[in-house]
């Protein structure tokens, strides 16, 4: 697996924010991995050099600190979309669901592309390898301040 880092010409860093909406319900349901998701105006505004996959950067849920966050790009192989999504993996237990909140992101890493999986475990396993490799890179930078105001 390749990994690329910060550079103008795979677009990274890029920002992204608006509001959160209902997804397909799977990520906590199916994958016990919950997910916040952004509406289809914000994926369509993704810069053109931003391909689908997994990137990893930083979240803020409308003034709250800032956190680490894993993000998915893409048709979902796996579960054969038919419309992308951006869904969107904070490394913060949430008490409650945050629908309809302002979510900004900070992209600075790209993880790997997207892939399609013979089982949810596999999909799973592979998350979690993903969510490992994001701490490990974002543990390495410092945390940005409060950049998103």
């Amino acid at each position: 697996m390749s990994h690329t880092e910060e550079t103008k010409e795979n677009g990274l860093p890029f920002y992204a924010s608006g509001l959160v909406v209902k997804g397909f319900g799977r990520g906590s349901k199916d994958l016990g991995i919950p997910t916040a998701n952004f509406s289809r105006d914000v994926i369509k505004d993704l810069p053109e050099n931003i391909n689908t996959g997994v990137y990893f950067g930083w979240a803020q849920v409308d003034k709250s600190p800032v956190y680490m966050m894993v993000m998915s790009i893409g048709w979902n192989p796996f579960y054969q979309n038919v419309e992308k999504s951006m869904e969107i993996h904070i490394l913060k237990q949430f008490d409650e669901d945050f629908y309809g909140s302002n979510l900004k992101v900070k992209v600075v890493g790209f993880i790997r592309p997207e892939l399609n999986f013979n089982s949810v475990e596999e999909l799973v396993k592979t998350i979690h390898s993903d969510i490992e490799y994001a701490k490990q890179k974002l543990d390495e930078n410092d945390k940005p301040d409060v950049y998103f105001d």
